[in-house]
């Protein structure tokens, strides 16, 4: 996009000021039909339980085709399932939901190398990572910890016998947030 095309917030505010209900309606409306984020961003806005419920959906249903599709081979384009996260998260503005498909991701990430077999460090190191983002998220809240806690353990216990330091990386960020609350 050109820099001329560029306009900043105040310039927008004072162009859309301009314009009467039924224009600022129309402009609304072709942005609804151009952008699925634009229409997902509207939905949570007018109806906000229900876009979050079916967000949520969708965001869980593409992080689990990319480890166990119901057809074909697993693509496992990670980068793809994070995107769902990033993009629920922004949307929604639900942190438990989206600790809720960080998680997800990560029990994928493990049942589909128990199912398959060693994948690569590459692959591990994007488990860890959202596993230590999902215990940074939840680091001071106990009740949310011990809401998730069977969870992350089975993750930590599915993952013995995983090469590339996998299950070590895991055991030990679980047991650093486990002797956190320990101490409180």
């Amino acid at each position: 996009m050109k820099d001329s095309m560029k306009m900043s917030v105040p310039e927008i505010k004072k162009a859309l000021k301009s314009y009467d209900p039924e224009t600022l309606i129309s402009i609304i409306l072709d942005c609804y039909k151009t952008s699925k984020e634009t229409k997902n961003y509207i939905h949570v806005l007018l109806k906000p339980e229900e876009a979050i419920a079916a967000l949520y959906d969708e965001s869980k249903q593409i992080i689990e085709e990319e480890f166990f599709p119901q057809r074909g081979y697993a693509k496992l384009r990670l980068a793809r399932a994070k995107k769902a996260i990033s993009d629920f998260k922004k949307l929604s503005n639900d942190e438990i939901l989206t600790i809720d498909l960080m998680i997800c991701y990560v029990e994928q990430g493990v049942d589909f190398t128990n199912a398959y077999g060693d994948i690569s460090e590459p692959f591990y190191n994007s488990m860890v990572s959202m596993y230590a983002n999902v215990l940074r998220m939840i680091n001071g809240n106990e009740l949310l910890f011990l809401k998730l806690k069977k969870r992350l353990e089975r993750i930590v216990t599915k993952t013995s016998g995983i090469g590339w330091g996998f299950h070590d990386d895991l055991a030990y960020l679980y047991t650093e947030l486990e002797a956190e609350f320990q101490h409180q």
